[in-house]
C-alpha cells in the first residue's frame, strides 16, 4: 500500500532545524536519558526513577560480565529502536547501550511468526532470545509451557511504577493485570498498544446536506454513533457502493474479526458481558451470544461484498481512498493517513475518533472495545541473564523512554501510557484529537483470552463466527458448536487450572459506563 508505506517515513511537523542552548547535555540532577534535541530534557530520568533505576542496576550486571541481551523483534518495530528520532537524538538501541555498556542485538522475526518462532525456541531448546516479544494474549500459553520466566520478584526489586497515577497504564492496577500478567503474575512487559479504535469521516459527518437527510430519516441528528443500533443506522444510510462508498469496515476475516464480534458481546452486559463465569462454564451460547453474533453478521450488508477476505492492508487502503464512512482500526490509522506527507491519502483532514458504540443495560451505556495483536515482551527461561533482560524491558517500557520510542514513526509499537497521551512528540505524531479518545478507549477495554487454551479457544470461536457469516450456521448453532468446542478445550487444558486462570483475569475487566 504506496499510501501507507510513504507515510512511516515521515516526521512530525514540529521538528525544527535549531536546538534549543544545552540541547545536547542533561539537565540538573539527571543521570541519563537522550540529548540532541529540543525538549530532550522530559525523557531524562534521575536516579530514583523506573529507567535510572534499570540502568544503574544493568551497569552492575554489566560488571559481572553481562555483554549482550538477545531481543526477538518484529520486523516492523525495529526501527523505533534503530533509528534516532528526532533530528539530532541518539536511537533507543545507542542510548541503551552507552549508558549500560551492554550489546542490544536485536534479531528480526516476520510480522505473524513471533508466536511460532517463539515456540520453535522453546520446544527445541535453541536458547537463541533472551527476550521474546509476541502477541499479548499468548502469555497464558508461554507461562504454561515453562518457557518464559515469572517477573514478580524482578517487579518488586526494581519497581518499574506501571501504576504510577499520571504516568502509568490507564485504569493503574487493573491496566497491569490487563497488559502485563497471567493468573495474577506478572509475565510480560507491554511494548505495543493495539486498543480497536473506531475513525469517522468528519467530512460526511458535518456535512449539512447529509445531515438533514440523515435526521429527515431517523429523527435524530446524525452524529458518531453511541450504540451499535446507531451504528446499523449509520452504516446502512452512508452505504452507496455504486459510489465507492462503504458504510463500516470493520474487519470480518479470520485472526481479525472477531475482536469486532468481542465489542458486540462484551457491551451486552454491566458492566461486562463475561466469556465464562467463575466456575469455568462458558456464556457464549446465550441470548448474549446469539445477540451478538446476528448483529455481527447482519452488519455484512454495509461492508464490501469481500469483507471475509479483507485484513487491515485492505482496510487502511479503502479508508485511505476515501472508500468508508467508519472503520475500527489500530490507534495509528490517523498517524498514517491524516498525514499531509502521505499524498496517496485522500482523507487526510478527515478523519475523527470516537468511543465504541455500545448497549444500554440496566439504563447504563456500556461501552467496550478490545485489545488485539499488541506485542508483549517476555524473558526467556533459557536465558543465562534473566534479570539483566527484564531490566532492560523495564527501561524500554518506562514512562519517559517509551513515550519517546513511541512517538518515533519508524514502527509499529503504539501509545498506551497516561505519559504518552499527554506527551508533545506522540501527541504531534497521532494528534490531538485523536491521543485523547484513545486514553477513554483504553479506559473501556476488555481482554480477549488469555489464559492457557487461547490459541485453541479463538480459533474455535473464529471459526464458528465465519460459519455464521457465510451462512453456513445460524448465529445459535454458532454459538451452541463453540460451547462445546470450549469444554473439549478447558478438559483438555485442564479445568481446575482453568478457572483459576479466569479468575484471576477478572482484574483485567473495566468498571466504567457511560
Amino acid at each position: 500500500m504506496a499510501g501507507l508505506t510513504a507515510a512511516v517515513g515521515i516526521a512530525p511537523q514540529f521538528i525544527r532545524p535549531s536546538r534549543a542552548f544545552a540541547a545536547d547535555a542533561l539537565a540538573s540532577g539527571m543521570i541519563g536519558g537522550p540529548t540532541g534535541f529540543d525538549g530532550a530534557e522530559r525523557y531524562q530520568y534521575g536516579a530514583d526513577t523506573p529507567e535510572g533505576r534499570a540502568v544503574e542496576a544493568a551497569k552492575s550486571f554489566k560488571a559481572k560480565g553481562v555483554t549482550k541481551i538477545v531481543l526477538g523483534l518484529s520486523d516492523g518495530s525495529i526501527g523505533q529502536l534503530t533509528q534516532p528520532f528526532p533530528k539530532g537524538a541518539p536511537s533507543i538501541k545507542e542510548l541503551w547501550e552507552k549508558e549500560t555498556g551492554i550489546t542490544l542485538e536485536i534479531v528480526g522475526v516476520p510480522n505473524g511468526q513471533e508466536f511460532t518462532k517463539t515456540m520453535q525456541d522453546i520446544s527445541t531448546k535453541a536458547g537463541a532470545f533472551d527476550i521474546y516479544a509476541v502477541e499479548w494474549n499468548r502469555l497464558g500459553d508461554l507461562a504454561e509451557t515453562g518457557g518464559i520466566v515469572n517477573l514478580d520478584e524482578f517487579v518488586v526489586t526494581h519497581k518499574p511504577e506501571w501504576d504510577a497515577p499520571e504516568t502509568g497504564y490507564v485504569n493503574g492496577a487493573q491496566g497491569v493485570s490487563l497488559l502485563n500478567q497471567y493468573n495474577g503474575s506478572t509475565y510480560g512487559v507491554s511494548l505495543d498498544g493495539d486498543f480497536q479504535i473506531w475513525n469517522y469521516r468528519t467530512d460526511l459527518f458535518n456535512d449539512e446536506a447529509e445531515k438533514k437527510a440523515f435526521s429527515d430519516k431517523h429523527g435524530y441528528e446524525l452524529a458518531p454513533p453511541k450504540t451499535w443500533k446507531e451504528h446499523g443506522e449509520i452504516a446502512a444510510f452512508f452505504h452507496r457502493p455504486d459510489k465507492g462508498l462503504f458504510g463500516s469496515t470493520d474487519l470480518r476475516n479470520q485472526g481479525w474479526g472477531y475482536t469486532n464480534w468481542y465489542q458486540r458481546y462484551a457491551s451486552l452486559g454491566n458492566p461486562n458481558q463475561f466469556l465464562f463465569d467463575d466456575n469455568g462454564k462458558a456464556l457464549i451460547n446465550s441470548e448474549a451470544g446469539w445477540s451478538a453474533t446476528k448483529d455481527y453478521v447482519d452488519s455484512l450488508s454495509h461492508h464490501s461484498p469481500d469483507a471475509i477476505s479483507w485484513g487491515w492492508p485492505e482496510q487502511y487502503g479503502n479508508f485511505a481512498g476515501a472508500g468508508a464512512a467508519m472503520t475500527c482500526a489500530f490507534s495509528n490509522l490517523p498517524k498514517f493517513l491524516d498525514n499531509a506527507g502521505n499524498t496517496g491519502s485522500k482523507v487526510t483532514g478527515k478523519i475523527g475518533s470516537m468511543l465504541p458504540p455500545g448497549n444500554e443495560v440496566d439504563g447504563k451505556l456500556i461501552r467496550r472495545t478490545v485489545l488485539w495483536l499488541n506485542l508483549s515482551a517476555s524473558v526467556s527461561s533459557q536465558s543465562k541473564n534473566p534479570e539483566a533482560a527484564y531490566l532492560l524491558l523495564q527501561w524500554l517500557g518506562s514512562a519517559r523512554i517509551y513515550a519517546w520510542m513511541t512517538a518515533n514513526p519508524g514502527g509499529y509499537f503504539d501509545p498506551f501510557r497516561l505519559s504518552d497521551f499527554s506527551d508533545v512528540l506522540v501527541r504531534e505524531t497521532y494528534h490531538a484529537y485523536h491521543m485523547d479518545v484513545v486514553r477513554e478507549n483504553v479506559a473501556r477495554t476488555v481482554p480477549t483470552i488469555n489464559y492457557p487454551g487461547a490459541t485453541a479457544f479463538h480459533n474455535a470461536l473464529d471459526e464458528n463466527l465465519m460459519a455464521a457469516l457465510t451462512k453456513s450456521k445460524t448465529p445459535e448453532q454458532a454459538m451452541a458448536d463453540t460451547e462445546k468446542q470450549w469444554q473439549r478445550i478447558a478438559r483438555r487444558t485442564g479445568e481446575e487450572k482453568l478457572v483459576a486462570a479466569i479468575k484471576a483475569n477478572k482484574a483485567a475487566w473495566p468498571t466504567i459506563t457511560d
